[in-house]
């Protein structure tokens, strides 16, 4: 309590009351006494008066101006958005329209069984029937294997993260064990289908997918099963569970259906003429 008492008692220290007595006594302090001293403090609190009331006009006469110009930026910013979505929309109409005439002329190409099989082989058109569906997840905890060992990639390492590389492994694995038609996570793919990665998620014709990647494979339910099994690309994916924790499961279902491309690339070959061949 003595301390409180002492602070409330001096607020004011002694060294600046001391100098504030000599000031006084000395005729410096306070106001100036000469009329000059007088009419120079006066003319510089003019002097600001006059700049900050200026600056103030100059600010309430430019505000209208500024959300003016604010209001005609936020318009122009709405048209052009505007005018961009009606594009994209447009631009989704002809796509649709292309995709569409070109399954027509896939369907209508040759008899009804070579125009089924183009179908199925470009993607064409749904495709239902027997086949395996296999999951494909990360580990529960990314970034650390089963043994606490990296696994490198290209530009970075990590562990436990599923790659487009084993993506793509996994794809050519089922192709080659007598696959007919193959979808990941909806996206049917294509001879000319392109599994990629951007960062840490893999693009499926340039559409991002999610985990769990569901593969879905139509073909020989069994037999496809047992065949990708034991390929080499079967028994990569089995090391990637035992060594980084990724999670897979296969099974074989009796009907699964498969949706059509969502865009198609045709392509037509022509035979060499014999004339052009040694």
């Amino acid at each position: 309590m003595s301390l409180i008492t002492n602070v409330m008692d001096h607020s004011l220290d002694d060294g600046y009351a001391e100098a504030a007595a000599r000031k006084k006594a000395e005729g410096t302090g306070g106001m100036p006494k000469t009329l000059r001293a007088r009419l120079g403090l006066a003319a510089g609190l003019v002097l600001a008066a006059l700049v900050v009331t200026v600056g103030a006009a100059q600010a309430r006469v430019a505000a209208p101006v500024v959300a003016k110009e604010r209001e005609e930026l936020i318009d122009r910013i709405d048209a052009e958005t505007a005018a961009a979505d009606k594009l994209e929309d447009g631009v989704d109409k002809l796509r649709d329209d292309v995709s569409a005439r070109q399954r027509e002329a896939l369907e209508n190409s040759g008899g009804s069984g070579r125009s089924d099989l183009v179908g199925i082989l470009s993607g064409a058109v749904e495709v239902r029937g027997p086949g395996v569906k296999l999951v494909v997840n990360d580990a529960k905890d990314v970034g650390t294997g089963v043994d606490g060992e990296a696994r490198g990639t290209s530009g970075f390492s990590n562990t436990g993260r599923v790659r487009d590389r084993d993506m793509q492994r996994v794809v050519n694995g089922l192709w080659a064990s007598g696959a007919e038609a193959i979808s990941i996570n909806g996206q049917r793919l294509t001879a000319l289908s392109a599994i990629r990665a951007a960062g840490d998620a893999i693009l499926v014709d340039n559409k991002p997918l999610v985990p769990p990647y569901t593969v879905l494979a139509v073909g020989d339910g069994e037999g496809l099963s047992s065949r990708f099994q034991d390929s080499a690309d079967g028994l990569y994916l089995h090391a990637l569970q035992e060594n980084y924790g990724i999670r897979t499961a296969i099974s074989v279902a009796d009907g699964l259906t498969l949706p059509a491309a969502p865009s198609l690339i045709v392509r037509t070959a022509q035979p060499i003429s014999e004339k052009g061949t040694s």
